[in-house]
């Protein structure tokens, strides 16, 4: 971890009206500095009197200094990657946000505060302003009130707050204590503080080397420390206490890490995904025929006692909905695709939307004939095209193929190239198609959850 350590000194308390006129930046590792940049700045106003006679800076020695937007470069490269630390750091961050605001950048960064860190870190201070809390701790200021000694104290005190170790990372990182929160063992935290918050796949290792799981998420780290955390189920458990390794590859794309999940754990068959049910489909629309001949649809938790799916679905409610916009449209009956029960005919046929299926007046060739459409309509089309989705960086993107309406596979080509469909046809890795695949192809297809789709016909 890298903090970018800064003070500033400005015309002003009001980060609205007024503006900076001095500021430095210590880079520190966590260990010592390892960089650092300090410039007056004209801040193209007047500097009142008593702020001269506070921090020594006049207008005469900021005439010919660089003015920010000449600056702006230097601090966003000083700050890169770093974490935003100030004495006070609401007042130096709000002032250097609102000078790239009006530059139209956005400055956005996560900020610690020694004020707040060291009345929990170092209590019983009667003060924690800066000049009073290094003068009981013996920190020497060499330029009280100017950008760099302020800053260089600031350093001084960050580093004492640094000695604090556990008790520091659960100030300074609220969201990695909550994630380490019910992990015992020292092993896997350090697998867990070693993971990418990015979309992949994950795969889990014993000791003896041997895979035992793989896994999908938007955020490998969280789902992750999930499973590290997890006390719930024999299988659960006995799984946590075999994970010795963390392996991951990034996806950028959330639909690739699902196919590529799904292609990994056929491929390699880990013991704990053959003893769980995949959960990302738990309800299925399933056909069948009644006793008078007519396919009747009914919404059911997957199981195999229920046959192959029509389609799959996350939850009850997202096939409903679908169900519900496709019934005037292929002219379905209510009380067939199991949306109402009665023991006469549908509501829809009771105000003339529904051709009397549900009590045998219309013939079941001619129902079935566009129920049948409807069940089509969750097939991949015989046609071949690529979908675009999110790459691992913003300069790349996700391909994924499908020709003559049959899964090719996936991989990456570079984001200026995607209107080539000779690369984009060279960029793909091969993958079977099965089942399953075209269940996730389906699901993403009919929700839109990706960029944009390219025709390949």
């Amino acid at each position: 971890m890298r903090y970018a350590i800064i003070d500033i000194e400005t015309t002003g308390g009001n980060h609205r009206t007024e503006r900076i006129t001095e500021i430095a930046i210590y880079v520190h590792d966590g260990e010592k500095i390892v960089d650092e940049y300090a410039t007056l700045i004209n801040p193209e106003k007047h500097i009142p009197p008593f702020i001269s006679g506070l921090t020594g800076i006049t207008n005469q020695m900021v005439e010919n200094a660089p003015k920010f937007f000449e600056v702006a470069k230097e601090i966003v490269l000083k700050t890169e990657d770093t974490i935003f630390v100030a004495h006070n750091a609401n007042f130096d961050y709000s002032f250097i946000k609102n000078e790239f605001k009006q530059l139209g950048f956005n400055f956005n960064k996560k900020t610690l505060d020694t004020v707040r860190l060291s009345r929990k870190l170092l209590p019983g201070h009667a003060s924690y302003s800066l000049g009073k809390i290094c003068n009981d701790l013996g920190i020497k200021i060499n330029g009280r009130h100017r950008a760099a000694g302020d800053a260089l104290a600031t350093v001084k005190l960050f580093e004492i707050l640094l000695s604090k170790n556990e008790d520091f990372e659960v100030l300074a990182n609220p969201e990695k204590y909550k994630l380490l929160k019910g992990i015992d063992d020292e092993a896997h935290k350090t697998i867990i503080n070693s993971l990418p918050e990015k979309v992949g796949v994950y795969y889990f290792f014993d000791d003896d080397k041997k895979l035992i799981y793989i896994g999908k998420s938007l955020n490998v780290k969280q789902r992750v420390a999930q499973h590290l955390r997890n006390n719930k189920g024999k299988k659960s458990i006995e799984m946590k206490a075999r994970i010795a390794e963390v392996h991951f590859e990034l996806t950028g794309s959330e639909l690739v890490a699902l196919l590529l999940e799904s292609a990994e754990i056929k491929k390699y068959q880990p013991i704990y995904n053959r003893s769980q049910r995949r959960t990302l489909y738990s309800y299925g629309l399933y056909s069948s025929y009644n006793l008078h001949g007519y396919i009747e649809l009914k919404i059911e938790k997957i199981s195999n006692k229920h046959g192959e799916p029509v389609a799959t679905f996350t939850n009850k409610d997202e096939v409903q909905n679908n169900i519900y916009k496709q019934i005037e449209k292929y002219n379905l009956c209510q009380k067939l695709c199991g949306l109402y029960k009665s023991e006469s005919g549908c509501f829809h046929y009771g105000i003339k939307k529904c051709n009397g299926a549900c009590i045998q007046k219309e013939s079941n060739i001619e129902y079935n004939k566009r129920a049948l459409e409807f069940i089509q309509s969750f097939k991949l089309k015989p046609t071949s095209f690529f979908i675009v989705d999110k790459g691992k960086n913003d300069s790349e993107k996700a391909i994924i193929q499908i020709c003559n309406g049959k899964y090719m596979g996936f991989g990456c080509i570079d984001a200026e190239l995607v209107e080539n469909k000779e690369l984009m046809t060279d960029c793909i890795k091969k993958h079977a198609d099965n089942r399953d695949v075209q269940h996730i192809l389906n699901s993403f297809i009919r929700n839109r959850k990706f960029e944009t789709l390219i025709e390949n016909d």
